[in-house]
């Protein structure tokens, strides 16, 4: 490409990208108010939360706890099933640990280590869900924290008989160094304003794994999770199944904290780059447009490519001073703690590396398995025949 005209691109996608900033600002700001309504009372149907487990993370325990202490209406109408494939996971002795910690909570654990998929956290939840007693279906992960009115906020979405599923933004709360905060700036300072803006602009609500809520029957009629269980984006197949029924998937009232632990940068880079494939196996078009969300990233290109150009120096400039008024919005209304200012031009650089390289390939590793992702999002084994 000619050297005028590439540098050209990265202006433009720069530009474009700080239009991009000063949306997300007025979008967070604006959903800031959605947030600060009060709690929908008066809706109250019987839970039944599936959690599955894998390996014991940082926190574990505390995350757990989190959704057995709910200021629900009724204890006795919420049911916790937790759910691993081997009662050696060490995630096991940490739900036991629960049950015996909280021997008023309805509590149940499977283990059962039947493969139902290649996607290992859709096998754990068919058979998990084998359990479920109650009228919703909440899903959630097991890096999920969240407060004692997440279910209420959550649950009492769906008193609209026209949402069929209700789902949560989340937000990064990192557990030790450099790359876990790196991480965690990736959710708050790209994922989150990128939905919040594509809502405002019109975009269909997403489905995010840190919760998923559906009523009973509304799973039942979409064939539960069966039909997902080879599918990397799994949450996305269900949000679309259920909009399928003509129900509406709807963004929930509640932030939930998910607590970020990356040990290395390959871990970190491994787990970008699956979320990365992810959204590229969804929507390729909208994922390469996505580029100009990280400007001060095609700023410092075309510095770098200019020489230090007028032009160019003026609007890296004015990238960092607008990601930086993004970065305080974000964390004044999400309570997060200050970022370091020295982070968030590595942050923007990270982000464009890993969606140039989720372009680049089509496998992805997911719990030390590596699959390949198809043409049709289906998860294919690396040992597997199939093409």
């Amino acid at each position: 490409m000619d050297l005028d005209l590439a540098v050209d691109a990265l202006l433009g996608g720069c530009l474009a990208g700080i239009i991009y900033l000063l949306a997300g600002v007025y979008a967070v700001r604006r959903f800031k108010a959605s947030i600060s309504k009060p709690a929908t009372v008066g809706y109250y149907p019987s839970v039944t939360v599936l959690k599955p487990v894998c390996g014991d993370e940082p926190g574990l325990y505390e995350n757990l706890r989190s959704f057995c202490e709910q200021d629900y209406a009724d204890v006795q109408d919420v049911q916790i099933v937790f759910g691993a494939a081997d009662e050696m996971d060490p995630a096991v002795g940490v739900v036991r640990r629960l049950i015996r910690d909280l021997p008023w909570a309805d509590l149940t654990l499977v283990v059962d280590g039947r493969i139902e998929g290649r996607n290992r956290k859709i096998s754990n939840l068919v058979k998990m869900v084998a359990k479920a007693r109650h009228e919703v279906v909440v899903v959630a992960d097991s890096d999920m924290r969240v407060g004692r009115d997440y279910l209420t906020r959550v649950v009492g979405t769906l008193a609209d008989r026209g949402v069929g599923l209700a789902t949560c933004l989340y937000v990064g709360r990192p557990v030790g160094g450099l790359w876990s905060a790196l991480g965690a700036m990736g959710i708050n300072y790209g994922f989150l304003p990128s939905v919040l803006v594509g809502r405002m602009l019109g975009a269909r609500a997403g489905c995010f794994g840190a919760t998923m809520a559906i009523p009973r029957d509304a799973l039942e009629r979409i064939g539960g999770f069966g039909p997902v269980r080879d599918l990397l984006a799994e949450d996305y197949a269900l949000g679309a199944a259920i909009q399928g029924l003509g129900r509406r998937v709807a963004i929930a009232p509640y932030v939930v904290d998910n607590i970020v632990f990356e040990p290395s940068f390959r871990s970190l880079f491994r787990h970008e780059l699956r979320w990365a494939r992810t959204i590229r196996s969804i929507a390729p078009l909208e994922y390469a447009v996505s580029v100009v969300t990280n400007p001060v990233a095609l700023a410092i290109l075309a510095v770098v490519l200019t020489g230090l150009e007028g032009v160019a120096v003026i609007l890296l400039a004015l990238a960092l001073l607008c990601r930086e008024i993004m970065v305080r919005v974000v964390e004044r209304v999400f309570g997060l703690a200050r970022a370091p200012r020295r982070l968030v031009p590595l942050r923007d650089l990270l982000s464009l590396i890993v969606l140039v390289v989720s372009f680049m390939g089509r496998q992805v590793v997911w719990r030390d398995r590596r699959f390949r992702v198809d043409s049709g999002g289906r998860l294919v084994a690396e040992s597997d025949s199939a093409p």
